[in-house]
């Protein structure tokens, strides 16, 4: 495998995560938000279907969104999904939501709820009290639960492999061209490609704990 193909694999795989994680980022803040701050029938029927993929075999996820997306699933027709690029991104928008949706929860039920009431009291908006309070209080938990989504995205196989096969120059990502190599026995090449995906990982692990323990500022 040639330095050029390693390098279209891995910008491939960066690619279509930090796409996966721009669609988390505003559906996840969405959930998350409503999961802190609302009451309302159904909440913990999200909160379990939210959690799924973290508990379900991974495989077994990427089955469904088949289901949905294949041939003749519900959501077959509206655009083609399965073999493509799309369905890269779908399976890590899937497996990385709930680990975007778990920080930023807790991120925003940690805010003092006091602050936001004084400021509606002083004739804030609900989008205003949002953006100008309770987002900058919850910033590093929500920016935490990105880091950890984009590096969930970037490790995705299991689902991505069902809903979007392993087609070289189209679906494959960093994972599967590692699991590609082993099968064929090129054992330099799936190493190569591993201390990438450790790098990656690394990476995006100290981010993460950089940004969770440094302090608020006061």
């Amino acid at each position: 495998m040639t330095e050029t193909s390693d390098t279209a694999i891995v910008l491939f795989t960066l690619q279509s995560a930090l796409i996966s994680t721009a669609i988390v980022i505003p559906i996840g803040l969405a959930i998350s938000w409503a999961l802190a701050r609302l009451r309302w029938p159904g909440k913990s029927l999200v909160e379990t279907s939210v959690a799924l993929p973290l508990v379900m075999p991974p495989v077994a996820t990427g089955l469904l969104l088949l289901k949905f997306f294949g041939r003749h699933g519900p959501l077959h027709g509206l655009v083609e999904v399965v073999f493509t690029w799309r369905a890269v991104v779908i399976a890590m928008v899937v497996m990385s939501m709930p680990l975007f949706v778990r920080s930023a929860r807790v991120a925003l039920e940690e805010v003092n709820v006091r602050y936001e009431h004084v400021a509606r009291t002083l004739g804030a908006s609900e989008a205003r009290v949002f953006f100008a309070i309770t987002l900058p209080l919850a910033l590093r938990g929500i920016v935490a639960g990105t880091v950890l989504a984009l590096a969930r995205a970037i490790g995705e196989f299991g689902a991505t492999i069902v809903v979007a096969g392993n087609i070289p120059g189209r679906t494959t990502t960093l994972s599967l061209a590692i699991f590609d190599r082993i099968e064929l026995g090129k054992d330099s090449d799936a190493y190569r490609l591993l201390v990438i995906s450790v790098i990656i990982a690394f990476v995006a692990l100290w981010i993460n704990e950089a940004v969770v323990r440094r302090r608020p500022a006061h």
